[in-house]
């Protein structure tokens, strides 16, 4: 979990540090109130 917190409306932004995982294709979440979206992340090195 990168953020898991209630925030007030606005643009966020939250660094995600690969260095300790493998490549490989990982997929973030985001979900506010009863919407989601999924992104696919490819990770290489």
């Amino acid at each position: 979990t990168l953020v898991n917190e209630v925030k007030e409306t606005g643009y966020y932004s939250t660094t995600f540090d690969a260095s300790k995982l493998s490549s490989g294709i990982y997929f973030a979440k985001l979900q506010s109130g009863d919407k989601v979206q999924l992104k696919k992340m490819s990770l290489i090195k």
